[in-house]
């Protein structure tokens, strides 16, 4: 379902991304982890077709992002670390203007609406303005934009950033049933390891722009651990990269 290969990503002199492959497929929810600074929003915003890449190739459902990217770009439902909201919206009419750009038929728009309201816990809310609610559920009307097209591939950055611990179990618990009930592909990026362990069956871990970890979370627990894995990964990438990463 997604297919990266070779990825690099510069800025003038600096790497922020180098020669990273992997792939996810159908189905599987993937944690993307690594400190600050190692490449997972660089990373992620190429896999969106944010940002091209310097080299490489990125596929989404089947679609190369250089040769077709709307194509690509509508197989994707995105959360950035921050929601693109307007906050003098009210949640529906936000989701709906959503939903219109990402090609969703006029006469389909109100189901999908409904349904991505219903899906992140919002139906109680659908009226009001999005200024007045709290972070965690602005943070899920971010979550009902990624998903209201009903793409194939979901990829959230940092998608806790910022809330308090019952807003974190409740949009965790969100993610969880957007992949096991709907069947979605996700990448999940974060710098927190309790995330992963939550939500995810198969972790990648990158540090200073390179990837040096590509494997199942139980092989990962098997063999000491995630935190004494990523320690030791994120101290092996910084003995052998002093240029360092990006974002």
């Amino acid at each position: 379902m997604i297919r990266v290969a070779g990825l690099t990503k510069r800025y003038g002199n600096l790497v922020a991304v180098r020669n990273v492959s992997f792939e996810v497929a159908e189905g599987e929810v993937v944690g993307f982890l690594g400190p600050n600074g190692a490449g997972k929003t660089t990373t992620m915003r190429c896999l969106t077709g944010f940002l091209a890449p310097s080299d490489g190739r990125v596929e989404v459902a089947g679609h190369d992002l250089a040769r077709a990217p709307l194509a690509g770009r509508a197989a994707v439902g995105y959360l950035p670390e921050l929601p693109p909201l307007y906050p003098e919206m009210r949640v529906d009419d936000y989701v709906g203007y959503v939903a219109s750009i990402n090609g969703v038929p006029r006469a389909q728009r109100a189901a999908h609406v409904e349904r991505a309201l219903e899906a992140c816990g919002l139906s109680d809310v659908r009226r009001r303005v999005i200024r007045t609610l709290s972070k965690g559920f602005r943070q899920r009307v971010g979550l009902a934009q990624a998903i209201v097209h009903e793409p194939a591939v979901l990829v959230f950055d940092e998608p806790t950033s910022g809330l308090d611990p019952l807003q974190i179990a409740e949009i965790r618990e969100l993610i969880r049933r957007l992949a096991t009930e709907q069947g979605r592909t996700v990448i999940l990026s974060t710098h927190v390891l309790a995330e992963v362990e939550a939500i995810c069956r198969r972790v990648l871990i990158i540090a200073y722009g390179e990837l040096r970890l590509d494997a199942p979370l139980e092989r990962v627990r098997e063999s000491g651990g995630l935190e004494e894995t990523f320690r030791r990964e994120v101290e092996a990438a910084g003995g052998l990269s002093p240029e360092g990463g990006g974002e």
